[in-house]
């Protein structure tokens, strides 16, 4: 299977899966109202658009859904599935996604981001329509559907977007239940096919769509001429200039290093630093040791933090007691999420070490975030050691919240044990022992 389509697989699994785990769709036959043929005719953009999207043969050797989810090999499903709806016109996809709700988890997931993207090539309006129908759930569809539309046939979704404001907006104004923007979708898409276009009618935006619009036409283009992109940026103001510069650094990192690290130290300010700022994160995941020594270069305090972060992750990947080590001598006010980064790879790489750096530390977030992390991964603890070190953090919530899951934990062991310590606690509040408590319906569950 050609590994590009593994990785966009990936990605649209990546934006879509929450959307159906939420409740039955409730798309009837009657909600798609909108076919192929009242779909307003396609731009001609390029040679294997909407049309030859449509006539492409099918290759699945007409198996069933079922057969195919039986073949050995993921990456084989992958294939069938995205040949088995390409060879259905759109009622046929409709009467597919009728059966979703039916499917187990995993094969839903899997089989609903497939089939949208499919269905969106070929009668966009149509699965915009049946998306309408899903309730919630079609929040997360949507931005699928979206961002397949636009990658054949940006004029008219972007046409369709601006027009149905009201369809976009359940969790904000063109944003999907994970943050998608409508705006940036259609713009990065479109930009991908004719990035001049695509800046034009972001341009014709307003307010913080406008932004995101525009940063994501002037990313795509610093995939492939990062110094244009770099003179587009430089007519943007403020924030937004710095927005962009970071896209265009770290665009420009991946493919040429040195290129983008002498350029973006030619800037200043607050661009200077987003600039830097992920030019290091790019570093950090090839030489996180070198990465960390050119924190201190960056000025702004909430770009520092984040790269610390970022850099903790990536060294506690190769490193984790070094990460550690380094991170506690860093000035940050995100130091238990750094923290928690290092520990969710230290406790799968060394437990006991893990264990013994958390013992090490002064009380204060990084220790509590270790904590926190380390009860989170490592299951195996004595019940009564879990919840010794769930009782030793200092943050009021976060303890309450560690100590809630030890001691469910506990109870699925020894129930009577547990609820003794429960019921005589000075470490939690009644109304978290009530919870703890009563969740005997969904105990096993968590």
């Amino acid at each position: 299977m050609n590994q590009s389509i593994v990785i966009g697989v990936a990605a649209l699994l990546a934006g879509a899966a929450g959307g159906f785990l939420v409740g039955k769709s409730n798309g009837g036959a009657d909600a798609a109202a909108a076919t192929a043929s009242d779909a307003p005719p396609p731009a001609k953009i390029r040679r294997d658009g909407p049309q030859a999207v449509q006539d492409r043969p099918a290759r699945s050797g007409g198996r069933s859904f079922d057969e195919i989810m039986r073949e050995p090999g993921q990456s084989a499903r992958l294939q069938a599935l995205i040949d088995l709806y390409a060879g259905m016109d759109p009622s046929q996809l409709e009467a597919e996604a009728e059966k979703l709700d039916g499917l187990p988890m995993g094969d839903r997931i899997l089989a609903s981001v497939l089939l949208f993207s499919r269905w969106a090539e070929v009668d966009p309006q149509g699965a915009m329509s049946y998306a309408n129908g899903m309730g919630f759930g079609g929040m997360f569809a949507k931005p699928t559907i979206l961002r397949s539309w636009a990658s054949v046939d940006p004029v008219n979704a972007a046409k369709y977007y601006t027009e149905n404001p009201n369809e976009f907006g359940g969790m904000g104004r063109g944003r999907g239940p994970r943050g998608d923007a409508g705006a940036e979708i259609v713009a990065r898409e479109w930009a991908k096919l004719d990035p001049a276009a695509a800046m034009q009618w972001a341009e014709g935006l307003e307010g913080s769509e406008r932004t995101d619009a525009m940063v994501s036409v002037i990313g795509e283009v610093a995939a492939t001429d990062p110094s244009k992109a770099a003179t587009m940026a430089a007519g943007l103001e403020g924030a937004d200039q710095a927005r962009a510069y970071g896209e265009i650094a770290e665009r420009w990192a991946r493919d040429d290093f040195e290129a983008a690290d002498a350029w973006a130290s030619t800037l200043s300010g607050e661009a200077r630093d987003r600039a830097m700022r992920e030019v290091i994160e790019v570093l950090a995941g090839s030489d996180p040791a070198a990465a960390a020594a050119r924190i201190s270069t960056l000025g702004d305090e909430r770009e520092r933090d984040r790269a610390i972060e970022r850099v903790a992750g990536e060294w506690s990947r190769q490193d984790p007691a070094g990460a550690a080590e380094w991170l506690v001598t860093q000035e940050t006010s995100e130091g238990d999420d750094a923290m928690r980064r290092i520990m969710g790879n230290w406790v799968a790489q060394d437990s006991a070490g893990a264990r013994a750096f958390i013992e090490d530390q002064p009380a204060g977030d990084i220790r509590d975030g270790a904590a926190q992390t380390y009860l989170w991964m490592n299951r195996d603890m004595e019940p009564t050691e879990a919840i010794t070190l769930a009782e030793s953090i200092t943050d009021e919530n976060n303890r309450a919240r560690s100590i809630g899951m030890t001691a469910r934990r506990w109870m699925e062991e020894d129930e009577a044990a547990a609820r003794a310590y429960i019921e005589s606690s000075t470490a939690i509040d009644d109304s978290i022992k009530g919870r703890i408590l009563n969740a005997d319906g969904d105990r096993r569950g968590r």
